[in-house]
């Protein structure tokens, strides 16, 4: 198909809220398949998380976005332009910060603002002022601590005012506080309406900044939805531990009755502790039980999955996603 051809099937597939609209992306490296097949949307105002194992294909596929590296199959609309063959009207709309980002060691903070400033806006002073780097403008490169320069790259990919920003593994090696201040400069672009596309393996970060989040495994999507919608699928499961005194009188009768408590699935005695699984309605009706025998344990340990425990599940998982029940709609996250 002619580049005009696949630029219009593209624009006539997305929406006035569509920024990145992907369908059937490809790329291999020689033998080895890095992105096979993959759909993907992002639309305006939006924060989507791509996750997943080193090797997923995540890189791939934004590097692919920006227009960096050529696909072998598949159609792009980013912004409206093809990415293949629209490289240059598209990269001054964009900003990122990509994972091996860096600088010359002696250049300066306010020399690297000048040098990435095509829009000669002004710009520049206010977002070093508005990330914490205003005072550091005449300090090199290599003297900012790692926060220092994960914003630094913040405000030169925020420089020429994008409509879509994507970052790939911006918080990677940060100690927790320097990290805590790159989400909140990130949570400020989504205040004021960027788009962001964010790679990121610590899922954390995800559940505290993403509206969305898309799982990848092999270069292909798993599964994509919320925060609370991906634990809702794959981590419905609750664990309840406790310690029951020996001089109990009758833990063997106590224990049969949380066998038949709804939603329970698994009782298990190991030496003095019991351990009790099942779905999330356990929480409530093995307290209800606790209750009522006045064997309320001082060492109750209760453990709900998080998004953590369920994305760990579904990336090791080897069925597919429809094998137990309906197909998901790796776009929008709804069952079909």
């Amino acid at each position: 198909m002619r580049p005009e051809g696949r630029l219009a099937m593209m624009q006539g597939m997305t929406t006035e809220r569509d920024v990145v609209t992907v369908r059937g992306l490809r790329k291999s490296y020689g033998s080895r398949v890095v992105v096979d097949g993959l759909d993907l949307d992002v639309r305006a105002g939006e924060i989507v998380g791509l996750i997943g194992a080193n090797g997923a294909g995540k890189t791939t596929t934004v590097e692919c976005i920006q227009g960096l590296r050529r696909p072998d199959g598949g159609m792009l609309s980013v912004l409206g332009y093809d990415p293949v063959t629209q490289a240059e009207q598209l990269r001054p709309r964009l900003g990122s910060q990509l994972q091996d980002s860096g600088l010359p060691d002696r250049l300066r903070v306010a020399e690297a603002v000048e040098l990435f400033n095509t829009s000669r806006s002004g710009a520049g002073a206010a977002l070093l002022e508005r990330f914490g780097l205003a005072e550091r403008r005449r300090a090199a490169f290599s003297s900012l601590s790692g926060g220092e320069r994960q914003r630094l790259f913040l405000v030169l990919a925020l420089l020429n005012r994008p409509r879509l920003v994507i970052l790939d593994e911006l918080t990677q090696g940060l100690d927790p506080a320097a990290r805590r201040n790159v989400w909140s400069a990130v949570g400020q672009l989504h205040d004021e309406g960027t788009t962001v596309l964010l790679v990121t393996h610590e899922m954390d970060e995800a559940e505290a900044l993403c509206d969305r989040i898309v799982v990848m495994r092999a270069g292909r999507v798993l599964d994509t939805g919320t925060p609370r919608e991906l634990v809702g699928r794959h981590g419905r499961g609750a664990t309840l531990d406790f310690a029951l005194p020996d001089s109990f009188p009758s833990t063997a009768v106590l224990l049969e009755e949380l066998r038949r408590v709804e939603g329970v699935g698994d009782v298990e005695r190991l030496a003095q502790r019991v351990v009790v699984r099942g779905d999330r309605r356990i929480v409530a009706f093995v307290g209800a039980a606790l209750v009522r025998w006045d064997a309320v344990p001082e060492d109750l340990s209760v453990h709900v999955p998080n998004l953590e425990d369920a994305l760990l599940e579904l990336l090791d998982s080897e069925r597919p996603l429809s094998a137990d029940g309906p197909a998901i709609n790796h776009l929008t996250g709804e069952r079909q």
